[in-house]
């Protein structure tokens, strides 16, 4: 239970609080001395913080307030901007931020949620710089369609090169990582076990949804962004499609299933009823995907790998 709601804006040199039960505001530095200070500045653990995630400039933030035992919610810029726009909050300033970070988590009484670790943080970098290598690599590849001089060539060939060697040190060094670890070693272990999952597809799930396994299986989906969002209105009923979601993971989640409902009998027999009920393609695979997700889930939450 948290009496109160403190919204943070983050930046890379500042902090702006904003209380919500008497409306205090202060700025402190985004440092050591300056998380301290804000730390002393709460004065009470029964509190309940709430900011968006800034790439590196949040996270010594975040782990000197989980060390001190404060519930911690970080919410999507996307959902803190719609929802300043809906209060019809136009301006935008960090001290104003702040204060609409406070009133959206104790209207909506957001729920906190466990903040990654160390090794997630370094594992999640890992995974970003990987996904941008991958980019490189897909852009390289099709420039060499093109190339006609010897020397384009031999440059583009060696960037190639370059790029895979890069790919496979970072990979290798994920691998190391996650070996290091007992608890995400046994996840990765168990995602492995299903067929059609390889060591990237179960990355991707330890990596950008470490809930898994903790969840119950319709939140897991809609997590991902694989449940369907109904649309309704009076005798109107629209066609229901996926939206939102982790994009990462349906991504990870894309191939494994174009494998199981090939390989797997029970995920063949589904695609195979979905498709003789008129269903498209794309809706077959989704749902394949959702059952995959959702398999994963209960192996995980039942420290089991998978078994015929």
């Amino acid at each position: 239970m948290t009496d109160d709601t403190i919204g943070v804006d983050i930046s890379k040199d500042h902090l702006d609080a904003y209380r919500m039960s008497d409306g205090a505001s202060r700025r402190f530095a985004n440092d050591s001395a300056g998380h301290t200070a804000f730390v002393k500045w709460l004065d009470d653990a029964g509190l309940r913080i709430v900011y968006e995630p800034t790439g590196p400039y949040h996270r010594a933030f975040e782990r000197r307030l989980a060390e001190a035992g404060f519930a911690l919610v970080k919410v999507n810029p996307r959902q803190a901007r719609r929802f300043a726009e809906a209060t019809g909050r136009l301006a935008k300033t960090d001290r104003l931020d702040a204060a609409m970070l406070a009133h959206m988590g104790a209207l909506l009484d957001l729920e906190a949620r466990p903040v990654r670790s160390p090794v997630l943080n370094d594992l999640k970098d890992l995974s970003m710089a990987r996904a941008a290598l991958v980019k490189n690599r897909t852009a390289v590849k099709n420039r060499a369609k093109n190339l006609t001089l010897p020397i384009l060539k031999r440059h583009n060939g060696e960037q190639l090169r370059q790029i895979e060697r890069q790919l496979a040190a970072i990979e290798v060094e994920i691998r190391k990582l996650i070996k290091a670890d007992p608890d995400l070693a046994n996840r990765f272990d168990i995602l492995v076990s299903i067929p059609g999952v390889s060591a990237i597809t179960a990355f991707a799930l330890i990596i950008d949804m470490p809930e898994l396994g903790t969840l119950e299986n319709t939140q897991a989906a809609s997590l991902a962004g694989l449940a369907p969002v109904a649309r309704q209105s009076g005798k109107w009923t629209g066609r229901a499609f996926i939206r939102g979601g982790r994009a990462n993971v349906r991504q990870a989640l894309y191939m494994p299933a174009l494998v199981a409902m090939r390989f797997n009998p029970d995920f063949k027999a589904k695609y195979d009823q979905l498709k003789a009920a008129g269903k498209a393609s794309k809706v077959a695979i989704t749902a394949i995907m959702r059952r995959l997700l959702v398999l994963a889930n209960a192996l995980l939450r039942d420290q089991r790998k998978w078994a015929p």
